[in-house]
């Protein structure tokens, strides 16, 4: 299975709209002749089209260079990750490794075809002076059906796809082909297929005073699922930001509780908490080997004694491997699935009580006093109670999404975040220490010099120690009264 990561844009015409010359565009020299294809894809989907709702698209596709199964992943104008599969003749169904990376925007349900897009392609590939190709620009007549509920289309797109050149390129054949009567187009030709009964999928409104926790909790909802595939796979920026997902959907949950059933979604979260669990290990495993690594690498030759890089590399090797399965199996799971169709009902169904217009915001100031008590109590000693610390810092997390929710452009939501940063930190030293701690004794066992363990564990020691000074400023500078005035409203 190939993995690519495609960066293009899309644009419509009125009739008569002609490509107009490109030459000059972001260091574009020349177009080649341009070269015709015929494509035929047929789109998969689940019979409530979780797929395209959740940003994925399931295709697969005769003609053309690349012909097979595919699998995009992203946004029409962003980067899209695209998974490729070699389609056998007799292919009945999507290969099982495509199954694996769509099983969370399917919920584990069934897919089947959904709809038929038929594209005549006029393909010219833009060059620079050495002949390098930079993007290619494709006009497609298009002719789609969908498969299910019977509606047909013809339209006529053009598509510009980076090759070797770069975001400048999109932007200044972008404004050629604006000059020129183009329009964007913001969905994938499966979505304009489809968009008849994608449009009957959409949720009723929700409540106007409880609009901003839903639309919260939806968009973290879709950025769990959207991470799916690249988390499979051990990408690291995906675990994180599926992780943060999670956090920000159980601390919602707690901090707007009484919207829902307190049953069902006091469930939930205890099984977004179950999933953070999986997610946790690798991430922290993925963290700690960069830090020390780094660590060891800033330190003097002379002052490493011992294999300490490699013994590192060795531990969290083994420990990624470990925790990268216990993710794996969680992700192809029932319980992962049936957690996404509970989320699912929380996010999309009624809420069970109507609120007042001011409730929403009084959560938000609960949740901000809360924490501005545990951080307190954390310094009152001079910031020397670990365990009080990183109370603090969670709920300094739980804070700052609850004020995300509300006013996510607030000056408040970056003061937090410093607060949050320099907690972190210190929550960060202690956790390394005790990895340091505990490689320097197995250091000892093995006969080996423990001198740079000692070394690295003081310079985290030092790390905390900076840490009180810097949270006293950053705790001042969250609750100056012109940052939180609001909350009072």
């Amino acid at each position: 299975m190939a993995t690519v990561v495609e960066r293009e844009r899309k644009y419509s015409g009125d009739e008569g709209f002609r490509l107009p010359d490109l030459t000059g565009c972001g260091g574009v020299a020349t177009a080649s002749d341009a070269t015709a294809l015929d494509l035929d894809a047929v789109y998969w989907d689940t019979a409530d089209l979780r797929l395209a709702r959740s940003g994925y698209a399931l295709r697969r596709r005769t003609g053309g260079h690349d012909a097979g199964w595919h699998l995009k992943v992203g946004a029409v104008g962003g980067a899209r990750t695209e998974h490729q599969f070699p389609a056998g003749p007799e292919d009945a169904d999507p290969p099982a490794e495509l199954v694996a990376l769509f099983r969370g925007a399917s919920r584990g349900r069934p897919v089947a075809p959904a709809a038929r897009v038929v594209t005549r392609r006029r393909e010219r590939r833009l060059l620079d002076a050495a002949g390098r190709t930079l993007a290619e620009v494709a006009e497609d007549d298009v002719r789609a059906e969908d498969l299910v509920g019977g509606e047909r289309q013809t339209w006529h797109e053009i598509e510009v796809e980076l090759v070797e050149g770069d975001d400048a390129l999109l932007d200044a054949v972008d404004d050629r082909l604006r000059a020129a009567g183009a329009r964007t187009v913001p969905v994938s030709k499966s979505h304009r297929a489809l968009r008849g009964r994608l449009a009957a999928t959409r949720p009723a409104p929700a409540d106007p005073a409880a609009a901003p926790v839903v639309d919260y909790l939806t968009a973290q909802r879709d950025t769990l699922i959207g991470h799916h595939a690249g988390a499979l796979g051990g990408d690291e920026d995906a675990v994180h930001d599926m992780r943060v997902a999670v956090r920000r959907l159980r601390s919602t949950l707690r901090t707007f509780r009484g919207l829902w059933d307190r049953a069902e979604s006091e469930g939930v979260r205890a099984e977004l908490r179950w999933l953070g669990g999986q997610l946790g290990p690798v991430r922290d495993v993925q963290v700690m080997a960069a830090r020390l690594a780094d660590a060891v690498h800033a330190e003097p030759d002379e002052l490493v004694l011992g294999p300490v890089g490699a013994r590192f590399a060795e531990r969290f090797a083994a420990d990624l491997a470990t925790a990268l399965d216990g993710l794996r199996a969680a992700l192809g799971s029932d319980r992962y699935t049936d957690l996404l169709r509970r989320l699912d009902a929380l996010v999309e169904g009624p809420a069970a009580r109507a609120v007042r217009p001011r409730w929403v915001t009084r959560r938000v100031r609960r949740a901000v006093t809360r924490f501005d008590e545990r951080l307190d109590r954390g310094l009152a000693d001079g910031g020397s109670d670990d365990a009080a610390l990183h109370e603090a810092r969670k709920a300094g997390k739980r804070a700052r999404y609850a004020v995300e929710v509300r006013r996510p452009d607030a000056k408040l939501v970056d003061r937090l975040k410093d607060l949050q940063d320099t907690l972190g930190a210190h929550q960060d030293s202690v956790v390394t220490r005790e990895v340091l701690r505990e490689q320097a004794l197995r250091a000892y066992a093995d006969g080996e010099n423990t001198f740079t363990y000692g070394l690295l564990h003081a310079r985290q020691a030092a790390v905390a120690d900076r840490a009180g000074p810097a949270l006293a400023k950053a705790r001042d500078r969250a609750r100056r009264r012109k940052v939180r005035r609001w909350l009072k409203g």
